[in-house]
């Protein structure tokens, strides 16, 4: 299996209603497409702290270390989400905006942080990174966006341990592809076209609903 085009990886999210765990991502580029519902996603980064209203067909995305919060001021959010690095979010990428004592312990990070098994567990881990997130944006609007460093510092110590595995991740999924289609490229422009004789057709099955970092997530595993 190839993995979906351009090694994204692609969820389905019913926000929690009153919203989820503000978090950045360290490595990937993220993307909302909203399907139905409202809202607004709340950031934090170098272009500072900023509101995006959210409506059906709104598309927006944002780039490693923007914090970002979506707020769903009812109950019917629901946002398609498409991620850059398929494989890297899974693996550790988002670091959750916890109090900053939290941030510099790794033991209590790694408790903290841990994957919810239940709803009151997931309201637990987001208002612990919403009390974090308040915090820094307090700081932002006073100091500006180079309040945010030791946040990128505490995000960089967190996931510095984890990079290498990242590293044979990017390479299986990411690089793998765009070497595929250089080598479609070159066949091309040789007048070969062998490689089309091998095209397919390939379906997932929807994976089960799991308590997410932002609402309840049906994320499809494409290597599988």
């Amino acid at each position: 299996m190839s993995g979906f085009p351009g090694a994204v990886g692609v969820s389905q999210l019913c926000v929690y209603a009153g919203g989820g765990s503000p978090h950045l991502h360290t490595a990937s580029t993220e993307g909302y497409v909203v399907l139905r519902g409202g809202g607004t996603l709340s950031t934090l980064g170098g272009d500072g702290p900023g509101e995006h209203p959210l409506e059906p067909g709104t598309v927006l995305w944002f780039t490693p270390g923007t914090v970002h919060r979506l707020v769903n001021p009812g109950d019917d959010l629901e946002i398609l989400v498409v991620m850059q690095n398929a494989g890297l979010p899974e693996a550790g990428d988002a670091v959750l905006t916890f109090p900053a004592d939290v941030l510099a312990d790794p033991e209590a990070y790694a408790r903290a942080a841990a994957a919810p098994r239940t709803e009151e567990e997931a309201a637990r881990r987001r208002d612990l990174a919403v009390e974090g997130f308040e915090a820094l944006r307090e700081r932002v609007r006073r100091e500006g966006p180079s309040a945010m460093k030791d946040l990128y510092e505490a995000a960089a110590r967190l996931v510095a341990p984890r990079v290498e595995g990242w590293r044979g991740i990017w390479e299986e999924r990411v690089l793998a592809q765009a070497h595929r289609t250089a080598a479609h490229l070159d066949a091309l422009a040789a007048g070969d076209s062998s490689h089309l004789a091998e095209s397919s057709v390939t379906r997932a099955a929807p994976p089960e609903r799991r308590f997410g970092m932002c609402g309840r997530l049906r994320a499809w595993d494409w290597t599988s």
